[in-house]
């Protein structure tokens, strides 16, 4: 069989057996990859730290054969990432990334512009401050929803095409997103400005591998992690591992300073 070659990220990876591993990566030229690397906890030679979690690689492997597993060979450490394990923050926010990440794009096919979205996220996050990175963490998710083909409707409402800009609108990601007074009816899951909805959007017209630079207020933030979050809620397909860290994060990030249920 073909031995491939491609630019990879490490998502996660578990010990199996008495020497191997099983991995998952994410690679620019064929999207998720699931793959087994055996005697990879004893081959320096072969493999050495470059199957480490949030590490850069160029892989060398061969398509999956009826166990659905593919066959890694050989990898080239790029970049390890060492500044992601320096403190939890970072290395629970890198969790996070990798696992919505494999969440949403687990069909396989290869989408260049996540990966890039991917490797500018985890090169951020170290030398960010805290109300940084929770910036880094929205910017992200947001991307990832469109790459995904689940951006919600943030413009305009999403049942009626409405545009105009009361004080507060309605979102609910189980009916496509920002919602008129008129739509919405008694379904206010949140109440929100549509400011922070436009603020969104405006952010989608940026380089999609550009997370510095931003500056959002603490309204923002808190209603931007909201929407973002209702809109995760529905399309993931189960709960993420890594949620709880990042949530207690984000309470330090960002003090509390929004109802989603509106005053």
């Amino acid at each position: 069989m073909k031995l491939l070659r491609s630019e990879a990220i490490v998502l996660r990876r578990i010990d199996y057996g008495e020497a191997d591993r099983i991995v998952t990566l994410y690679a620019r030229d064929a999207g998720l990859i699931k793959g087994f690397a055996a005697h990879a906890r004893g081959s320096r030679r072969r493999f050495g730290a470059a199957l480490e979690p949030f590490a850069r690689i160029t892989l060398h492997w061969q398509p999956a054969r009826g166990d659905g597993l593919a066959r890694l060979r050989e990898a080239e450490l790029q970049d390890l990432r060492p500044d992601l394990r320096a403190e939890l923050d970072t290395l629970s926010l890198a969790a996070y990334g990798c696992e919505v990440l494999e969440a949403l794009f687990a069909d396989g096919e290869p989408h260049a512009d996540v990966f890039d979205v991917l490797e500018a996220y985890l090169a951020a996050l170290p030398a960010g401050t805290a109300q940084e990175r929770a910036a880094y963490k929205l910017l992200f998710e947001l991307r990832l929803l469109r790459a995904a083909g689940y951006l919600p409707h943030l413009l305009h409402c999403a049942e009626c095409g409405e545009t105009a800009t009361p004080a507060q609108v309605a979102f609910s990601a189980e009916r496509g997103g920002r919602l008129c007074p008129s739509c919405a009816g008694s379904d206010f899951r949140l109440r929100l400005s549509p400011l922070t909805l436009g603020t969104l959007a405006r952010c989608l017209n940026v380089a999609a591998d550009r997370f510095t630079g931003f500056r959002f207020g603490s309204l923002t933030m808190a209603e931007g992690a909201a929407v973002l979050g209702d809109a995760l809620r529905v399309h993931l397909p189960h709960a993420l591992r890594s949620q709880a860290f990042v949530d207690r994060f984000l309470e330090n990030a960002t003090p509390r300073q929004y109802d989603k249920n509106g005053p």
